[in-house]
Parts: C-alpha cells; structure tokens; sequence
C-alpha cells in the first residue's frame, strides 16, 4: 500500500492555453483539485512555494482553505523556503492550519532552490549572520522552529498581562499537538538525508538530486532512502519515519492524453547543473498504463517510499489534473500493489 497525492506548483499565466490566468484562478482552483482529489480516493494535496513568481507563495491561507473543505485528505507542501521564514510566526500559521484540518497537515520544508530574484530572502528582512550564508540561515530557522513545535515555554511572561496567563513561562499560540513529528525536510542530496534524519524529520525527495554518481536517477535516489532510514536508526527515534518521492506520471487513456504527453514517453534521465553543481533530474513517465505498470515496477525510489506525489500540470486545469489522479488511481496503482 503507498499513499498517493499530487504536487502543484501553481503557475498562473495569461496565456489564452493557460486554464489558470491569475493568481486567484491558482487559489480557487487548488482548493477545487484537493477536493476533487480527496472524492477520488487520493491521499494526499501538496503545494510548491515560490516567491517573487506567478506560482503559489504564502502556504498557509491555501493550506487553512483546502482543510476547511476536505475531511480526509493530508495537505502539505513541498517545500517551503526556510531562508524565508520568521520560525516563531510560521509555527503561529502552521498550528493554526493543522488546528483546522484536524491534524492532516504534513509541512515540507528545506533549504530552498534557485530564486527569481537575488537574494530574495533579504527583502523579507533576513540576513545571515557574520561567518554564515544562507544555507546554515535556513536550517538555523528551522532548528527555531523545530524547538517552538515541541510546545515549551520559553517566553516570560509580562508581570502586567492584559488577560490572566497559565503559569510558568509561555509558548507559541496556538498549537497542535504532534505537529513536529509531521515536518518533512526537502533533501536534495544523500548527505543532507541523513541529515534529515538526525535531526527527526521525515524525507521529502523531489525529481531531481543535486549531486550525480552515474547511476540512473530511481537508484540514487533508493540509496539516499536507504541512507536516511540507516541514520534514522542510528540517531535512536523510536517512530516509524516516512518518505516520499515525486514523480511526472501520465497515463495515456485518451486522445487528449495523447495531445498533450504523447511525445513524453521513452525518455530518460537528463543530468545538468543546479547552483553551479551537476545535478541529475528524473524521467517523464508517460504511455499506456501497461507500460507504465511495467516502468514503474522497475523504480527503486518509488519502491521504497511510501507516499508518491504525482506532479500535476496545474495551468491544464482542475478538470483534466483530476483525470490524471483518477487514472493513475485506477488504472495503475492496483498493478503495482499500490491499492
């Protein structure tokens, strides 16, 4: 059994082909498919944030939306930009979303990707420190927000309150019990997966590694699984992690189908550079589902995770991105053990 959700990355573009023209079609829309979703069966509404593009940014509006209208469905991102981040007021928005959806929300954080602006971070008011850059910026917000999610007090409370508080010292309000077990670090490599480990997270792996040994890209992404579940063990956490990994998956069933991601299927890895770094990206699936069955049955990765996400070509529309859940629902999973 795996759960299965999907990714969106929320483009928006006035272009007459777009279904999404501005950034309120990409809200109203997204709230749309994870209902449409979690009526199909899926398992899961996952949202990229970027900032300084026509994509989804701030989180935690959609994520409070989508919970308030669905009963069932996990929802998350995958990731948020920690350099970004106020971690005492994320840990605010995060309680409150995971408060409405009853405890489904599972929050995809990392470092972050390459930016539409320089240094963007800066604009939001964050500087790294003297003798640090933005990467130990970023895991330092998230060791920030790690702690508040445990629920501690650690604020003094004013001797002179305008209304009565507990006693001892105060923590961030509101919060939601278990919320820090549901953080899922964004790894794009083998060495911070076991990072992620280390520190309690669980493994959010994406279509692409930044790093490239040679090997196809489905096992070098199953080592740096089985390297993060060797440090978990290690590292002494008495709860079963979890991971997941992302995929382009497109049965073709139909004409339109065929229209859109006929030409896709065949394909292979591509490896290119990423921060100045090699990198390695993953193939497109796409063709009938008995040679996708066949395809996927042969993916180490998705073998070893146990929560797929299906990237979904949000500007196409809710109607045709629920098609693709459906079919791969339908038509594959029960093929691959999946349901």
């Amino acid at each position: 059994m795996k759960k299965i959700g999907f990714l969106s990355f929320g483009h928006w573009s006035d272009s007459p082909h777009s279904q999404a023209r501005s950034a309120a079609d990409v809200l109203h829309q997204s709230i749309d498919l994870a209902v449409a979703a979690e009526e199909l069966g899926a398992d899961g509404a996952y949202f990229r944030v970027h900032h300084f593009a026509q994509q989804l940014a701030s989180p935690f509006p959609l994520l409070a939306a989508v919970g308030a209208r669905t009963s069932r469905i996990e929802i998350g991102t995958g990731v948020i930009d920690m350099r970004y981040e106020n971690p005492l007021y994320m840990a605010e928005d995060a309680g409150a979303a995971d408060l409405i959806s009853d405890g489904r929300l599972q929050l995809g954080i990392s470092r972050g990707s390459p930016e539409q602006v320089v240094d963007g971070y800066r604009y939001f008011g964050h500087v790294p420190p003297e003798g640090t850059d933005h990467a130990d910026m970023a895991r330092e917000h998230t060791r920030v927000l790690l702690e508040v999610l445990e629920g501690k007090g650690f604020a003094e409370p004013s001797p002179r309150p305008m209304f009565p508080n507990p006693p001892g010292l105060l923590r961030i309000e509101p919060h939601s019990e278990g919320l820090r077990e549901r953080i899922w670090w964004g790894a794009g490599t083998r060495q911070t997966a076991e990072w992620t480990a280390y520190q309690g997270m669980n493994l959010m792996s994406s279509t692409l590694l930044s790093e490239d040994t040679g090997v196809p890209f489905h096992q070098l992404q199953a080592e740096q699984i089985e390297r993060f579940r060797t440090a978990w063990a290690d590292a002494g956490h008495t709860r079963e992690p979890r991971v997941s990994v992302s995929r382009s998956i497109f049965p073709v069933v139909s004409d339109l189908d065929r229209a859109y991601f006929g030409h896709e299927g065949g394909g292979g890895d591509q490896v290119g550079y990423l921060d100045g770094g090699k990198a390695r990206f993953g193939k497109t699936y796409a063709g009938t589902p008995d040679r996708l069955v066949e395809e996927l049955a042969r993916d180490e990765a998705v073998a070893a995770a146990d929560t797929l996400l299906l990237t979904i070509p949000n500007q196409l529309g809710v109607d045709y991105c629920a098609h693709v859940l459906e079919t791969v629902l339908s038509d594959l999973a029960p093929g691959l053990g999946w349901r």
